[in-house]
């Protein structure tokens, strides 16, 4: 029987005292031993940020990319080995600023794998710059008079470029976190879960008291994600009442079941022929 402690990380976690970043990685772990995968089965990517470091502090296979260049990493990976579970953890810059062409593309193909997006709506490494997810008006040490740019909403980008498995989450709440996860991982396709994510340090705005304000679970309604006209409606609604949960779920065709060579079997299981490498090189 699996336990959370077989995915304890022996490195030393910097993060703030109080970041919403331990929750989420409380809530990836509890969610892979509900799944009963084994730490050699998953595979977590980042990029480059305080939630992609998440990728150090949890005892399974993991790789770390280039500032933004996680999801062309983990779609390589996944393409290679369908068997392995990919989780990728991004931060909000690192994902919708230098990643953004990635993160469209990534849901354009219907790649096998989980995002987890801690959104803290500021750029927490580099020191509390405006993020692509800053409300207008925002004031950080950078942006003095406050930014001057329209949010980013990327739940609303995902669903409209047709994203299959669309969810918001509280890193706060880490049951619901988990089960957020759970539901993501077993989803067939690109599954997306942003997560609103206090940073302690550099926002002082989107806080753990404000989010616990507003969250409403939607889980506990009777709202059915299958209707992409009232999911794009309500991704766009903050105010007073943020809801977490899944907007919008349906099965649709994944990237390897439209390759011809990936349908059948993984790239890993294929024999490697140099001869015939060398023989079409030949050619050209």
């Amino acid at each position: 029987m699996l336990s959370v402690e077989e995915y304890d990380s022996p490195l030393e976690n910097k993060w703030c005292p109080g970041c919403g970043n331990f929750g989420i990685l409380a809530a990836m772990k509890d969610a892979l031993v509900k799944l009963n995968k084994r730490p050699d089965e998953v595979l977590v990517v980042g990029g480059i940020g305080q939630a992609a470091k998440t990728a150090q502090f949890i005892q399974t296979n993991f790789f770390h990319g280039l500032h933004g260049r996680a999801l062309p990493s983990a779609t390589g990976a996944k393409l290679a080995n369908h068997e392995l579970t990919v989780i990728v953890n991004s931060g909000d810059g690192d994902c919708y600023g230098e990643g953004g062409n990635h993160f469209m593309n990534a849901i354009r193909r219907n790649v096998n794998l989980t995002l987890l997006v801690h959104d803290n709506k500021v750029y927490g490494l580099t020191k509390g710059q405006a993020s692509p997810t800053s409300d207008l008006g925002f004031v950080t040490k950078m942006q003095v008079k406050g930014v001057v740019s329209e949010r980013f909403n990327p739940l609303l980008v995902a669903l409209s470029l047709g994203a299959g498995f669309v969810a918001r989450g509280f890193s706060n709440d880490r049951v619901h976190t988990s089960r957020l996860i759970q539901d993501a991982i077993n989803y067939r396709g690109f599954a997306l879960i942003n997560i609103m994510t206090p940073c302690v340090t550099y926002n002082k705005i989107n806080t753990h008291s404000y989010y616990k304000k507003r969250a409403t679970d939607l889980y506990d309604t009777d709202y059915v994600p299958d209707d992409l006209d009232k999911a794009m409606k309500m991704v766009q609604e903050e105010g007073d009442q943020m809801p977490i949960g899944i907007f919008y779920q349906k099965e649709k065709p994944i990237l390897s079941d439209r390759i011809d060579v990936l349908k059948d079997r993984t790239l890993l299981s294929r024999e490697f022929d140099s001869q015939a490498v060398q023989n079409f090189l030949d050619k050209q």
